[in-house]
């Protein structure tokens, strides 16, 4: 079964606790990403911990090999057990971070490889090379974590067969853009239903204002689960 990972995208403290306390359990985990621990800082994360919460704390680390690892061994110490770094980085700041995080384990890291607000125009404009292929880049960049010593990989439903077959069942894929049929796609473009992620590969799913933002945020999430565990 698929573990849903719910998205604390919002500015404070205090919207971030109501949406824990009102969602609970119903969620396998929930992310911090860069807007809500700009706001927080690591205390985010403790009281979530504290709250015995599971944390995937989002930040996509992307700097010198030595910054990120000491970055990870900071992650892991507040007990984080997803944590996200940016393939981009290269190989030797990914070794670095898989090495930190073996030191005692307890967090297991995954590269992102391209955001799901990026269609190949956008990723070729990035990286100056026209007609780059998403799924190539993905699985170009997938390969490097891998090799690196990563635990898995944060990639769109879109590249989620394509990296099942590449990389086996033992490789880890969280899929973001995860949206309820007939939902928006905001400012995300390869986006998929969770019934179509699960059924392409993906082994967790992130799903944001899909449910933070519905009327029903709990109904919302148990659709989630629903429609995960029909695929």
């Amino acid at each position: 079964m698929s573990e849903i990972i719910v998205a604390l995208d919002v500015p404070d403290r205090e919207r971030a606790l109501r949406l824990v306390e009102r969602l609970g359990d119903t969620a396998d985990f929930y992310k911090v990403g860069l807007q809500l621990y700009t706001a927080w800082g690591p205390d985010a994360v403790r009281e979530l911990r504290g709250l015995g919460k599971r944390v995937f704390l989002d930040l996509k680390l992307h700097d010198i090999p030595n910054t990120v690892a000491e970055a990870v061994r900071s992650a892991r110490e507040l007990g984080v057990e997803l944590l996200t770094v940016h393939a981009a980085g290269g190989r030797a700041m990914l070794g670095s971070a898989a090495a930190a995080a073996a030191e005692r384990g307890g967090t297991r890291l995954l590269a992102v490889t391209v955001l799901t607000s990026m269609d190949s125009s956008e990723l070729g404009r990035t990286w100056g090379r026209d007609g780059l292929s998403v799924e190539e880049e993905v699985v170009r960049l997938g390969r490097m974590a891998v090799e690196a010593g990563l635990d898995g990989l944060v990639a769109s439903g879109e590249e989620a067969p394509r990296l099942r077959r590449e990389f086996g069942p033992r490789m880890l894929i969280v899929t973001p853009g995860i949206r309820l049929a007939g939902g928006g796609h905001h400012d995300q473009l390869r986006v998929l239903t969770p019934g179509e992620a699960v059924a392409r590969g993906a082994d967790h799913l992130v799903v944001g204002r899909a449910v933070t933002s519905a009327p029903d945020p709990v109904e919302a999430l148990r659709q989630v689960r629903r429609e995960a565990g029909a695929a």
